[in-house]
């Protein structure tokens, strides 16, 4: 069987839609003609299934191989993905999003596709935006999201996107009707009352304990329950009051992410979750949906990193949070800040 390279499609005659697309579903019918894209042909001329001619030369795999790349961005890495896919069992199709799959046992004209599949090279950064337009056109139509990372090896990472909707447990109303007195000193804030410092740890698991009598709070957690009412903050240097503003403009000469950090605790609160510090994990926060007890106290359920609208993932950063999070049975999210509020989205690896 033959097909005849063109720009950036193979067109094969008549007896190649019943062969490759029939059997198969190979390519696309277009009247007698069958046309392929450069990533199907490659396959099917690997799999000895079509020859390729460009005026009269019938090309070889390598000749093939070389000739694509000149005429796709990115061919190799598609190819990669595709035969992947192909020979895990999967019927693949050309979409908006690089491919189009289908369920096990589905195939065109049977059953609905399952995902988008979108192609990205380990090397090459990617921007939140253009990750979040593809995930809306896979969640336009209903189809499950998944990036194909392609490392410097050519093995291959597979990654569900979507969206997450976070839902606590814990009690949101206030905590004591009367203000409790605490100090900011360099880079955080002391409650120096006992009694005080034992509510707000333990019915809020807001801050650490010092010691047996007092507790140390974070600058998000301190600008939280200064701006709710639930502390008032002395400057430690010259005893002054300091307000949300101040305080705000404090956090941030010393923080950089505070804002975005204190929005995303804001609106995670907001939803009766408790936020603490994720350091140790490498992110903004750890979230629990709820925390029954200290002294036995639950893995949080989520990782969580405040990121611009404008923000570059770097590829081998996000695998190292992913394979980090999933290490320790927790959910890699990412939360973005608009004008209406905050969203999170949720990448994971998946098996295929």
């Amino acid at each position: 069987m033959i097909g005849k390279l063109s720009e950036d499609r193979v067109k094969a005659g008549k007896q190649a839609i019943n062969e490759l697309y029939n059997n198969g579903y190979y390519g696309r019918p277009k009247g007698d003609t069958l046309e392929l894209t450069l990533v199907e042909a490659a396959y099917l001329l690997y799999k000895n299934k079509l020859d390729i001619t460009i005026c009269e030369k019938t090309l070889a795999f390598e000749e093939f191989f070389i000739e694509a790349s000149k005429r796709q961005l990115f061919f190799e890495l598609k190819y990669i993905v595709y035969k992947d896919l192909r020979e895990r069992g999967y019927y693949v199709q050309p979409s908006v999003t690089d491919f189009r799959v289908y369920p096990r046992g589905g195939h065109p004209g049977k059953t609905q596709a399952k995902m988008f599949v979108y192609v990205r090279s380990e090397r090459i950064p990617m921007l939140l935006k253009d990750l979040l337009t593809a995930y809306n056109a896979a969640a336009n139509v209903h189809k499950q999201m998944v990036l194909a990372i392609v490392d410097e090896e050519s093995d291959l990472t597979y990654y569900e996107v979507k969206k997450a909707d976070i839902n606590g447990k814990m009690d949101t109303a206030p905590l004591k009707e009367e203000i409790i007195p605490a100090t900011m000193l360099e880079d955080r804030v002391l409650v120096w009352d006992k009694q005080a410092s034992g509510m707000l740890y333990e019915r809020g698991f807001y801050g650490k304990p010092l010691d047996d009598e007092r507790l140390q709070l974070s600058l998000v957690e301190s600008a939280y329950l200064l701006e709710q009412d639930i502390i008032d903050i002395k400057d430690g240097a010259d005893g002054s009051i300091i307000g949300i503003k101040e305080f705000s403009e404090m956090a941030s000469s010393i923080d950089p992410d505070f804002a975005r950090k204190y929005n995303t605790y804001v609106d995670l609160r907001s939803r009766g979750s408790v936020p603490k510090t994720g350091f140790k994990f490498g992110t903004h926060f750890r979230v629990y949906n709820e925390v029954r007890s200290l002294e036995k106290l639950s893995h949080s359920e989520y990782l969580i990193h405040a990121i611009p609208q404008d923000y570059e993932f770097l590829l081998p950063v996000m695998s190292r949070a992913v394979r980090l999070a999933n290490s320790v049975r927790k959910q890699m999210l990412y939360a973005v800040e608009y004008a209406d509020g905050i969203e999170y989205i949720d990448i994971g690896r998946i098996k295929m």
